[in-house]
């Protein structure tokens, strides 16, 4: 059957089904249609572009690919030049102590600069404690994902140390996949790490622990306050109101705030950290409260960063935040009293945190540590892992 004649009214060659007889309906709805035929653009006018915009109810393929589109203030290099030894050492390192690290699990977008180093900074790496895979199954996390992982690895923490031990480092981040599975959530197993970390040169080393909310056990929080660790952090991810929709069902904005302010309580001195990812569809409003939340709970040091989608099954950006942005919610942090504040579009919270809380925060707070100077790139948007 010719079917751009029979929508255009034209005749059917003999033989076809002719004679069915169409309701009112039916034949209104069809003469419509061929107008519409009729009248719309014939290809001509397509290939002179006379229609750049497609008739459709949705978002338009143009503006699809260009919303999917990093922006520029966001692109970072691969691995190369002076930069692709370091990475390369580090690689190794990791695979022959089989330690795992949020920055290859979690695919952030700085692993190029803080896994390769070169002249202005020495190599390191996120080491992420208690295996590969976690018990929870936040929207916008990309590490695996089972309700009963592999039992944890007793030599982890020793071989933790070893690694570190190797880099050369005057401070690291150690993080961890939420286990809730094991009793203390593992907290048992992160503050042992601490403590294998700390006998690395006379405990000059200068440790911070990203961990997660222990399932509100504020037992398991004080058994990793008082580890001996220097850093705190428990991040927050996303602002109360989204917290549903963005991290696993188990989590709450309140339930982090409390073990943060546990640690604070459980260890005078310690200093607490959070990270909050924008581009989630978040207000200033509830940036502002979500900031105003941590204050209270006594964090002193935060981070804003622009959330990247990691895979096409997370979640989807809601729009990519300017950099003057950023800078004016430091502006706005700092104001509020945090002790730091790191804010720019590709700040995680253990990217260069070396470089952030020694220069940042030991230094303002008038603290005297042993740890060795050393050099760090310093990049023009602060970056430090949400």
């Amino acid at each position: 059957m010719n079917i751009a004649k029979v929508l255009r009214g034209g005749p059917l060659k003999r033989g076809l089904a002719t004679t069915t007889s169409l309701s009112p309906e039916k034949e209104k709805f069809l003469q419509e249609f061929r107008k519409k035929i009729q009248d719309g653009p014939g290809m001509g006018d397509l290939a002179e572009d006379k229609y750049p915009t497609p008739v459709t109810t949705g978002p338009s393929l143009r503006k699809q690919l260009r919303d999917t589109r990093l922006a520029p203030w966001l692109k970072q290099k691969l691995p190369g030049g002076d930069t692709m030894p370091g990475y390369l050492r580090m690689k190794q390192s990791l695979q022959g102590l089989k330690l795992n690290t949020i920055c290859r699990e979690g695919r952030c977008p700085n692993i190029a600069e803080c896994w390769g180093g070169g002249r202005e900074h020495v190599s390191t790496a996120t080491i992420m404690l208690l295996g590969d895979t976690c018990t929870r199954a936040c929207r916008f996390c990309s590490v695996s994902t089972h309700p009963k992982p592999p039992s944890p690895d007793p030599a982890e923490p020793e071989n933790t140390a070893q690694a570190v031990a190797q880099w050369g480092v005057g401070y690291i981040v150690v993080t961890m996949v939420n286990r809730d599975d094991l009793p203390d959530g593992g907290a048992a197993h992160v503050a042992e790490t601490v403590r294998q970390l700390k006998a690395v040169d006379g405990g000059r080393i200068l440790v911070e622990c990203l961990v997660g909310d222990f399932a509100g056990n504020l037992e398991s929080v004080r058994a990793v306050a008082t580890s001996g660790l220097d850093v705190f952090a428990h991040n927050v991810e996303t602002v109360e109101r989204l917290t549903p929709m963005v991290r696993d069902r188990r989590a709450s904005f309140a339930q982090s705030l409390r073990v943060l302010q546990e640690a604070s309580e459980a260890q005078p001195g310690l200093l607490t950290k959070s990270s909050v990812m924008l581009g989630l569809g978040e207000t200033p409003e509830d940036i502002r409260a979500a900031l105003q939340g941590l204050r209270s709970a006594g964090v002193q040091a935060v981070t804003l960063g622009q959330y990247l989608q990691p895979d096409k099954t997370r979640m989807k950006v809601s729009r990519f935040v300017p950099p003057e942005e950023f800078q004016a919610w430091q502006r706005e942090g700092e104001a509020m009293g945090f002790a730091y504040v790191a804010s720019g579009p590709l700040v995680r919270s253990s990217y260069r945190a070396g470089e952030y809380f020694l220069e940042n925060v030991l230094r303002a707070k008038g603290r005297k540590t042993s740890v060795p100077p050393y050099k760090t790139h310093v990049h023009p948007s602060p970056q430090a892992d949400l």
